[in-house]
């Protein structure tokens, strides 16, 4: 309501005095409390005005309009609420409300993404993966690492580190080995850290004094290491589909081995940096039901439930089925729909029931319907949802096979699993090759380049 005149134009001379209340005739009871504002017009209901609730005995009881009729409501709340037991014993020592300055405002993930249990395990896994949504406490399998992050770690770590790349980095020539040794044994997120405090200390950026004093495949190798994980993949992408020719393996083996929480994450990271979407540059790029499968696997929606319906397993089973052995050409849609949605342990279960029923492995029918690139990416899939290390192990020695070596492949793998399940990858690679790891390194590659993938692999 609009009052004439209110509020005035300059404020009572004392506060405490009792100033007129425009067509009420006053303040009821008396003066208004200390410090309250007389320029404030009232909000009250009914002849009232807004008192502090402090004020005792306002509003009063039975004052018009207040409470409304029927607040709160009868039965709330409800009976044992809140439950006994709650919050339990020692709440404020679990761990949670997380301590103080978490998350980190300046994490190394934008907008404080992916959650904290995906920066060690962004993954399906490895030989026997757990469910890739699970919290850390309910995998059933935990992951090998073969980079850790230094613990304890602090801010005179974090200044001793910058400090030892300066120096390493500081007059005629470069120590190559102090930086590896600094670089290979943090995590991503402390590299972060130490690239913070190397400016602060020195007024320098690390990455650009990194890329003058480095070269050749180690600086790929380092800069990739000092790279946000999302950031990381997001230029694997970028550069796979940028230019002449795609490269269809990176897209492949990116979006199908990683899950929602790194899929949403990578866009989020694409879109900021390039300024437009990742899916719109798959489009223009890709084509085909290989095009589709892509797109699909970049909506990051793949269902991340451990619980497994027999019956929809069997509705699965049959539907591919029809859509590929029993039909005249192959149903592409089908195969898509099924592969880039539904769980990991559903479709462990699908593949198992459907070789157990038509006595096929599922892996042959799809090197039986497809071919080219859409047969890659399907393989892919199933490799990943099945045994996620011996995939990786099976990319890893492809791109140090035979004629050359595939450098960027094998970059990304060693530096974006370092902090995952590398330890997993190298016990597939032992045995399905019969060399280590670290053997296939030693003899391809040479110099400050093997030696940094050797302590990555190692560390």
């Amino acid at each position: 309501m609009a009052y004439p005149g209110y509020p005035p134009q300059q404020p009572y001379p004392n506060p405490n005095t009792m100033p007129p209340y425009p067509s009420q005739g006053g303040y009821p009871g008396g003066p208004p409390p200390t410090g309250f504002n007389p320029m404030y017009p009232s909000q009250g209901v009914g002849p009232y005005p807004a008192y502090p609730s402090a004020v005792p005995g306002y509003p009063p009881a039975g004052a018009p309009g207040y409470p409304p009729a029927g607040y709160p409501p009868a039965g709330y709340p409800p009976a044992g609420y809140p439950p006994a037991g709650y919050p339990p014993a020692g709440y404020q020592q679990a761990g949670y409300p997380p301590p103080q300055g978490y998350p980190p405002t300046s994490a190394p993930y934008p907008g404080g993404t992916p959650a904290a249990e995906y920066q060690q395990a962004p993954v399906y896994g490895g030989a026997a993966p757990p469910h890739a949504g699970a919290a850390p406490t309910a995998r059933a399998k935990q992951f090998t690492p073969t980079v850790r992050p230094k613990q304890p770690y602090g801010p005179a770590d974090e200044e001793a580190d910058a400090a030892a790349l300066r120096k390493a980095m500081k007059g005629f020539g470069t120590d190559e080995k102090a930086i590896i040794a600094v670089l290979a044994n943090r995590s991503n997120q402390q590299r972060q850290l130490i690239a913070r405090k190397f400016t602060a200390l020195y007024g320098k950026d690390l990455l650009k004094d990194l890329k003058s004093e480095l070269g050749g495949k180690l600086e790929d190798v380092v800069l990739a290491c000092m790279t946000p994980l999302d950031q990381y993949f997001a230029k694997e992408l970028n550069h796979a589909i940028s230019g002449l020719g795609t490269n269809e393996e990176t897209l492949i083996e990116v979006l199908c081995s990683l899950n929602n929480v790194w899929i949403h994450a990578i866009k989020n990271a694409y879109q900021q940096l390039y300024k437009k979407s990742l899916e719109s540059d798959i489009k223009g790029d890709t084509s085909g039901c290989f095009g589709r499968l892509l797109i699909s696997l970049c909506q990051g929606m793949r269902d991340e439930s451990p619980v497994v319906d027999p019956g929809r397993v069997a509705a699965d089973v049959a539907a591919l089925f029809q859509a590929g052995q029993k039909k005249i050409g192959t149903d592409e849609s089908t195969f898509n729909a099924i592969l880039s949605s539904r769980s990991l342990s559903h479709l462990r279960e699908v593949f198992r029931q459907y070789h157990q029923t038509h006595g096929v492995p599922f892996e042959k029918v799809i090197k039986s319907e497809f071919s080219g690139s859409i047969e890659t990416g399907l393989l892919a899939i199933v490799k990943c949802m099945t045994d996620c290390s011996t995939y990786f192990a099976e990319r890893l020695h492809d791109s140090m096979a035979g004629a050359g070596t595939k450098d960027r492949a094998l970059i990304r793998i060693v530096v974006s699993r370092s902090e995952c399940d590398l330890g997993d990858i190298k016990v597939a690679f032992q045995q399905k090759y019969g060399k280590s790891l670290e053997s296939f390194i030693e003899g391809d590659c040479s110099g400050d380049y093997k030696r940094i993938l050797i302590a990555l692999v190692t560390a």
